[in-house]
């Protein structure tokens, strides 16, 4: 296949997936090129994602790398078959490839988990909210890029009216729902929309107060994407210089057991929920 724009996050993904698979049996580029009747350079642009890569070639190499994972081998196959163009890609010469690839992440979850430390989760906050948010951005935003990530904040929440939305869990600690952004009008409105947002059947929201005390990686919020297999999991963390996308084994274990610790440090979800109306009033 021809060389093609600069790759998204998920089709990068797929090629590291790929070259996973051969590297789980030991084998070279050059051993897998001759096994797949091709040439190094077709191997190595696929698991770089330079070039894309058909969902009938997927099960070729998978079948050829004796994978034994039929679900694993779907998901992936169906990964290659993905076609856009989305959204998103409305977006693509005028905000940051990173926001686009959240988007995409999320629409493609089967379920989000998300602990937020100082921010609403993002698909739960109000527009004036947002304001407030990106009006404290460095370097200062002009007037229509805020309104631009706005606008693009609030469609990514479109995925919770479909039809079959993902099942979603956020983790919130109490600092959110005590730090201003915009005046205490905003964040009192905020606050009635996450509780009116908590009555969907597919939403929990759970609250870590301050009396809980300390928990695993208190210093930075994460969100947590479940693939169709848990070996397609992503997590995706805030940087001071963007958004940065894990999927190592390790990181997914190492950060399923920060959320689980986050949780058990959580209030359940009803108590939860009494203690954000009682915040509400405090506001």
């Amino acid at each position: 296949m021809p060389v093609r724009k600069p790759s998204t996050e998920r089709q990068r993904r797929l090629g590291a997936e790929l070259r996973r698979m051969r590297e789980r049996i030991g084998m070279t580029i050059n051993e897998a090129a001759t096994l797949h009747r091709t040439d190094r350079t077709t191997v190595s642009n696929t698991e770089s994602a330079r070039s894309g890569v058909s969902s009938d070639r997927v099960r070729v190499w998978a079948a050829n790398y004796r994978c034994p994972d039929a679900r694993y081998v779907d998901a992936l196959a169906e990964m290659a078959r993905e076609r856009g163009p989305y959204w998103w890609d409305e977006y693509r010469d005028s905000l940051p490839a990173g926001l686009l690839d959240i988007a995409e992440m999320e629409h493609h979850a089967a379920a989000l988990r998300s602990a937020q430390i100082m921010h609403m989760p993002g698909i739960l906050q109000t527009p004036d909210y947002m304001r407030g948010i990106f009006a404290e951005a460095v370097p200062t935003m002009a007037l229509a890029d805020l309104e631009r990530h706005v606008e693009f904040r609030v469609r990514r929440a479109a995925l919770l009216d479909r039809s079959e939305p993902p099942s979603c869990e956020f983790l919130v600690h109490e600092t959110v729902l005590r730090m201003t952004f915009g005046d205490r009008k905003c964040l009192r409105r905020q606050i009635d929309y996450l509780l009116e947002q908590a009555e969907r059947p597919n939403i929990t929201v759970r609250v870590v107060p301050f009396s809980a005390g300390g928990f695993a990686n208190a210093g930075s919020s994460t969100l947590y994407a479940c693939g169709p297999v848990p070996q397609l999991d992503t997590v995706q963390i805030d940087v001071p210089t963007g958004v940065t996308f894990l999927d190592a084994e390790t990181h997914l274990v190492n950060y399923r057991a920060v959320l689980d610790r986050m949780s058990e440090r959580a209030l359940e979800p009803e108590l939860s929920i009494d203690f954000i109306r009682q915040a509400a009033t405090e506001t």
